[in-house]
């Protein structure tokens, strides 16, 4: 296998501005956060998993609950919500090297390790022709821009819906890429794999009403 040792990154801010404390919020009878590094750590090409953060509650639960887990703290000038992701994760990557990265969300909590580990298993299988991978949701639904021009159908032809060429959703879940593409200040090649994801484990927690309904859907599972 070419896509193994890798590290995964789970950066976390203290303050969300959304939904107050929602990483280390109460879900299903867990902080949220516990959720995700669990599904990584079930996920058996990962080495390192590494939380970034300026959460002293983050670190007290991460020490206590996952001591395998690197918990580092995220460096005053990478703190504020304008600055980029791939900042972030460029600052993570050189504190600790490997050839191949994950980086996923606290705010995924539906994530399996299952989905995970497929994912890499289809890029390493595809890696002459790709390389890195996102995670995507499909949409087969009428789109339309802001000025209401229709993006992916004819509106005089009504086609059903279920017959629309599907387009995608980049849905934060999951991305894999190596070493040279972060220090480029990328996640995402020029020839990355799209890898789809059942809507239901793909939900991502941005707004109050999205933490409602994944908690729903995570009891639901939970009871089955």
């Amino acid at each position: 296998m070419t896509i193994d040792g890798i590290v995964a990154f789970v950066p976390m801010r203290h303050s969300s501005e959304r939904v107050p404390g929602k990483n280390y919020r109460d879900f299903n009878g867990r902080p949220l956060f516990h959720h995700v590094v669990s599904t990584l750590l079930d996920v058996p090409q990962i080495d390192t998993v590494v939380i970034d953060t300026d959460s002293p509650t983050i670190e007290e639960q991460c020490a206590q609950h996952f001591p395998t887990v690197r918990c580092i703290p995220r460096p005053e000038r990478l703190l504020g919500g304008e600055v980029p992701m791939t900042d972030v994760l460029a600052y993570d990557a050189s504190q600790f090297p490997a050839s191949w990265y994950l980086q996923t969300h606290s705010t995924n909590p539906l994530l399996t390790a299952a989905t995970v580990q497929r994912a890499i298993e289809a890029l390493d299988a595809s890696i002459d022709t790709h390389d890195s991978l996102f995670t995507v949701t499909r949409l087969q639904t009428r789109l339309y821009d802001q000025q209401g021009n229709p993006i992916n159908h004819d509106p005089s032809e009504l086609l059903r819906t279920q017959d629309l060429p599907p387009v995608y959703e980049e849905n934060s879940n999951v991305y894999v890429f190596p070493d040279h593409l972060i220090a480029a200040g990328q996640r995402i090649g020029d020839r990355p794999m799209l890898f789809e994801v059942d809507p239901l484990e793909a939900v991502d927690i941005d707004e109050e009403h999205d933490f409602v309904i994944a908690e729903l859907l995570h009891k639901m599972r939970s009871a089955q």
